[in-house]
């Protein structure tokens, strides 16, 4: 039973190997064009330099010779498997950060991104608090503050009722 077994899983691991290999090779093998969605995937990340604001992959400036040559760079670095990161890593060192569409997810580039909305937060939140203090009457007094106080009348008058009526029974 056990032999079965073992030689059961053997047969399923060199399937499953072949299998792989037959991916891996297909991919290796690909030839990638404009219409390809990995192309698409590659370019969208990269703006173009023709000055449209536009990534790569959707500029459409008549005569933007930035974006056909690069778009040719692209799918040779591509046929030559390279893939996505490393391509980014390769414009990244060659143009710097600002050829990027979307900005690092990490370090300096991340925190440059995200402080502008925190302190606009912030300072909303402080305008809120500020406004409010300034809206508000000297005299006015909150709604808890006058609860408490006629609770506290209240119970002052009842109690000194109280005691009276009980002086008026020995007196």
């Amino acid at each position: 039973m056990n032999k079965k077994l073992a030689i059961g899983i053997l047969i399923l691991l060199f399937g499953f190997q072949s299998f792989l290999l037959k991916t891996n090779a297909s991919e290796v093998n690909k030839e990638y064009d404009y219409k390809s969605a990995e192309f698409k995937e590659v370019a969208s990340q990269f703006m173009c330099t023709c000055g449209c604001g536009q990534d790569h992959y959707a500029c459409d400036m008549a005569g933007c010779k930035n974006t056909e040559s690069f778009k040719e760079d692209l799918v040779e670095m591509l046929n030559k498997g390279m893939d996505k990161d490393e391509i980014r890593e390769y414009y990244v060192q060659t143009l710097g950060e600002e050829i990027l569409s979307a900005p690092e997810k990490k370090g300096f580039s991340l925190t440059a991104w995200v402080l502008p909305f925190v302190a606009l937060g912030g300072a909303g939140t402080g305008v809120f608090f500020l406004v409010r203090k300034w809206t508000r009457r000297p005299g006015e007094v909150e709604v808890s503050e006058v609860e408490g106080t006629l609770k506290d009348e209240v119970e002052e008058e009842i109690i000194s009722s109280m005691i009276e009526e009980e002086r008026k029974k020995y007196l």
